[in-house]
């Protein structure tokens, strides 16, 4: 393994870039921590904003005002205001308010708190993209399922979730790849991230251009990742004489 990494160090140095740093045990452990603290976000904002959005879009389709209504205010008020105000204002305030509350016993982590509030944030969107696709499915299609004696849960469970997460499949994975660069933001409030260990790094040494080449290539490979996901997704659940 340091081999390797001594060839790219010496390789890098050609271009003027100085990568010594990934020699250091101690520095080499805080970035793969980092980094696996960054991957954790990513997977547990994507399943957290995937509920989020499918909860939101039922209360929002329910032709029900005392679900549609508050789900919408939701909504407009999360799509409309910065991610970083939202952290801040959960972090500073809520969990201030919840630490007085319970004390020593409060359960929610820095960790968790961007897990939830990036989850709430993309599920507004993920909610969007749902509801146009609830709303695209056919009215034959409802129709013929209405015949079958399907309830309004029935339907909506079997019929139109499923017709519209293929409708809004490309929506959904460009918030996802949004979701995915929004994670950098955990650093804002000491969570140690990789944009965070990069940081801390950078403190001590003169590598700020490395390591910003360096956060750029990790997070851009994690998009290409879901990208590429979403891509086998949207073929292998396409449906004949649907989304042409």
């Amino acid at each position: 393994m340091n081999h390797w990494l001594e060839l790219f160090v010496h390789w890098a140095a050609g271009f003027g870039l100085n990568y010594g740093f990934v020699l250091d045990s101690y520095q080499r452990g805080t970035l793969e921590q980092g980094a696996l603290t960054t991957v954790l976000l990513c997977l547990f904002t994507i399943a957290g904003s995937l509920l989020a959005g499918v909860g939101l879009a039922a209360m929002l389709t329910s032709g029900k005002a005392w679900l549609a209504t508050p789900a919408r205010i939701f909504v407009e008020v999360t799509r409309n205001t910065p991610t970083l105000v939202q952290l801040y204002c959960a972090f500073l305030v809520l969990n201030m308010l919840l630490t007085q509350a319970v004390g020593a016993a409060n359960p929610l982590t820095p960790f968790a708190w961007v897990v939830i509030v990036i989850s709430l944030h993309k599920g507004a969107f993920h909610a969007e993209a749902l509801r146009a696709g609830i709303e695209a499915v056919p009215s034959v299609t409802l129709e013929a399922a209405s015949s079958l004696a399907f309830s309004s849960r029935q339907l909506l469970w079997n019929v139109q979730l499923p017709l519209a997460l293929r409708f809004a499949l490309p929506s959904l994975i460009n918030n996802l790849i949004d979701l995915v660069k929004m994670t950098a933001v955990a650093s804002a409030i000491a969570v140690g991230d990789i944009t965070y260990a990069a940081i801390m790094i950078w403190t001590q040494s003169d590598n700020v251009l490395e390591l910003m080449i360096l956060i750029l290539s990790f997070f851009g490979l994690l998009s290409f990742i879901v990208n590429c996901v979403g891509r086998y997704l949207e073929a292998r659940l396409r449906m004949p004489g649907y989304g042409h």
